[in-house]
């Protein structure tokens, strides 16, 4: 899943010398092992994810050193290196949590692929450096070092909280960095929602992001047993705000699970808006594992329904697991298919 080195990891091998001087906490868009080439030149690193699948993955390789969550644990660090996440504002945050744990005189290093915002890393770390330097550049990646001058005062989560309302739904919609559609409701959930059936039951809301698609089946069904999974403690998070702030989380567990691994039992009805990319990188494989194994996780009548874009090939993956698969609804970039157990 995580073998091969990136482009930006193989860049990060030629400056090992430079990197494994000091333990270093490292953070960002994680997509291989880097953590055991940094071990292997220098001490072992000190890893935060806000990716479960990330998390269970290193845990499984045996690293020891790796946090998951919304932010580290408050012990302080002696370096830092950020790997440049697709959103900006995931950036700042992370840096945010990260730099409070460094003294002043501390090393922060950014490094990323070229076209996915790295060069804004001059930007970023001007309210806390005054002189940023590329230290390298390759495989289409750069490398940037600077020094703390400026201490950074210590992460408060609600600063990085912001919000929409969803006047159709009376619904208050509460969002943190790096989570889906953070702005403003996406196109494709507006569809599911408008063509959702009545559930009963116990339901799942499968990536639940913000929490949108959960708090709107709450609040028109607040008898139903309601349960959220991400990969992503930050949405993780942001569901549990939207859900506490409009006074539904009596009914509602909220857990992170790397595609249906950490659920137990079966449900009455299992609802997804499910991931499409994955860091830079168009990403399929969760999708796919939820459409070939939802069945068994349904009861006798359960329904699967999810929203995607028009152009995807999940029908036949749909009618290959329930030997059915209804279109309910298609706007000019998304469709609703539904499924049910037989």
């Amino acid at each position: 899943m995580f073998e091969a080195l990136t482009p930006v990891s193989q860049m990060l091998a030629r400056n090992l010398d430079v990197l494994t001087r000091q333990p270093l906490l490292v953070c960002g868009l994680l997509e291989d092992n880097l953590p055991a080439l940094l071990a292997d030149a220098g001490p072992a690193p000190r890893i935060f994810t806000t990716d479960f699948r990330y998390f269970q993955w290193q845990k499984s390789q045996g690293m020891t050193e790796i946090e998951f969550g919304t932010h580290p644990q408050p012990q302080q660090a002696a370096a830092l290196l950020l790997l440049m996440p697709k959103a900006k504002a995931e950036a700042e945050y992370l840096l945010a949590a990260c730099l409070p744990l460094l003294a002043v005189g501390g090393q922060v290093f950014i490094a990323g692929d070229n076209k996915g915002g790295v060069k804004s890393a001059p930007k970023l770390l001007a309210p806390y450096c005054d002189l940023v330097n590329k230290l390298d550049s390759a495989r289409r990646a750069s490398l940037y070092q600077a020094e703390i001058i400026r201490p950074a005062e210590p992460l408060v989560l609600s600063d990085w909280q912001k919000g929409y309302a969803l006047e159709k739904e009376q619904l208050q919609v509460c969002t943190l960095p790096g989570v889906f559609s953070a702005g403003h409701l996406d196109s494709g959930s507006r569809l599911l929602l408008d063509n959702l059936s009545p559930l009963k039951g116990r339901v799942l809301d499968f990536g639940c992001g913000a929490g949108v698609i959960g708090a709107s089946v709450l609040k028109r069904q607040p008898e139903l047993m309601l349960e959220c999974i991400d990969i992503s403690a930050l949405a993780l998070e942001a569901t549990r705000l939207t859900l506490a702030d409009n006074q539904l989380d009596a009914n509602a567990k909220i857990y992170a699970s790397d595609g249906l691994s950490q659920v137990s039992g079966t449900f009455n009805h299992i609802i997804a808006n499910p991931p499409f990319h994955a860091g830079l990188k168009t990403f399929y494989h969760t999708t796919e594992t939820l459409l070939t194994s939802a069945r068994d996780y349904l009861l006798p009548g359960g329904s699967l329904t999810l929203v995607a874009n028009a152009f995807l090939p999940y029908p036949e993956l749909i009618e290959k697991s329930f030997g059915h698969c209804d279109t309910l609804a298609v706007n000019g970039k998304f469709k609703i298919y539904r499924a049910t157990r037989r």
